[in-house]
């Protein structure tokens, strides 16, 4: 099974370059059986781009998440200190094999009525649509 995650451009190209190996995240999906992320980059570019396999997940306080995934956060301390603010615990996914689409995928070719989560979305072998992510990203 997998989920969509929303990401931001910066953090997408961070992640593409492999510069950021682990995902943050302050939520985490309740399902277990989770095993790819879908990644949807943010507006201004709005589009499916890739996916990976999670490698691992981390639960932990904020300082012990850092000190275990500071070298490949890919943000700055203040940047996480920011966004963990005021949590006890948070999530970290590993990102293990990443598969980049030759072509960007506009959501609704998979998706009839396509609104980007603001944490995440399990999504199905087969889109709203019928179609495979694996055959929309060699079209």
């Amino acid at each position: 099974m997998r989920v969509l995650l929303s990401i931001n451009p910066v953090h997408v190209d961070n992640i593409l370059r492999g510069i950021k190996t682990y995902e943050f995240r302050r939520r985490i999906f309740a399902r277990r059986d989770i095993t790819t992320v879908l990644i949807y980059c943010t507006k201004p570019v709005g589009k499916l781009v890739a996916e990976f396999d999670i490698a691992g997940i981390i639960e932990d306080e904020p300082e012990a998440l850092w000190a275990a995934t500071a070298t490949g956060s890919g943000i700055s301390k203040d940047f996480f200190d920011v966004y963990f603010s005021g949590r006890s615990r948070g999530f970290a996914l590993q990102i293990g094999a990443l598969r980049v689409f030759d072509e960007p995928i506009c959501p609704t070719e998979w998706f009839d009525d396509f609104t980007p989560p603001q944490s995440y979305m399990y999504v199905p072998p087969t889109g709203s649509k019928g179609v495979p992510v694996r055959q929309l990203a060699m079209l």
